[in-house]
């Protein structure tokens, strides 16, 4: 059973921990595959203390998908809200989406892989975060039609789902290199999505 008070700082430190555990557990193994005997096992405790944290595996699984989410949304929130020019803010878009691959990349794998496992209830809040950054990505692309660098045509809700997916692809490169260049891969990346495969455009054009 969980505690009264989940607020305090000691409770959070140690809920991150079995976050991360779980993470860990369902990476390796899947959801199916996976007990909470394995990840008490990973935290290094009894497997009757996990309830401290999880009141079930299911809610283990959604707070991991919760844990990778979160932060990137949140940062995305602060780019759209930024006034830099469109490509600057591109950048950073793909910056932020394939720099979380490093930083929580078994959160995000298991999210990828393992979230349609959890019944709809608990796919709620994940799905409320992930729309509200496809908005905020949607939004950025309509300025950069406003100040005339992306095409009046390009269909915003497209162009957002498209980014998306290719940022969430190469994560999967991400988390198995872990030698790879993130931002050098965000940079090529966002360079893509500018100039697209044509040839340089010559002087003067």
């Amino acid at each position: 059973m969980k505690p009264s008070n989940t607020d305090s700082p000691r409770y959070q430190q140690q809920k991150q921990a079995a976050i991360r555990a779980a993470a860990s557990v369902f990476s390796e193994k899947g959801f199916h595959g996976a007990s909470t005997g394995d990840i008490a096992a990973k935290l290094g405790i009894k497997q009757g203390s996990l309830y401290y944290y999880f009141d079930s595996k299911e809610e283990a699984l959604e707070e991991v998908c919760l844990y990778g989410l979160q932060q990137y949304v949140e940062n995305m929130d602060v780019i759209a809200a930024s006034d830099d020019p469109f490509e600057y803010r591109l950048l950073a878009v793909v910056s932020n989406h394939l720099g979380s691959y490093r930083e929580k990349a078994e959160a995000l794998k298991v999210h990828n892989d393992e979230r349609l496992y959890l019944p709809r209830e608990r796919r709620r809040r994940l799905k409320a975060l992930g729309s509200r950054y496809r908005a905020q990505l949607e939004d950025i692309i309509e300025h950069g039609k406003t100040e005339g660098v992306v095409r009046d045509s390009v269909d915003s809700h497209f162009t957002a789902q498209s980014v998306i997916g290719m940022c969430n692809g190469l994560g999967e490169l991400i988390v198995r290199d872990p030698d790879l260049d993130v931002f050098a891969l965000a940079r090529k990346t966002t360079d893509l999505l500018l100039h697209g495969t044509g040839p340089e455009p010559t002087q003067g054009d």
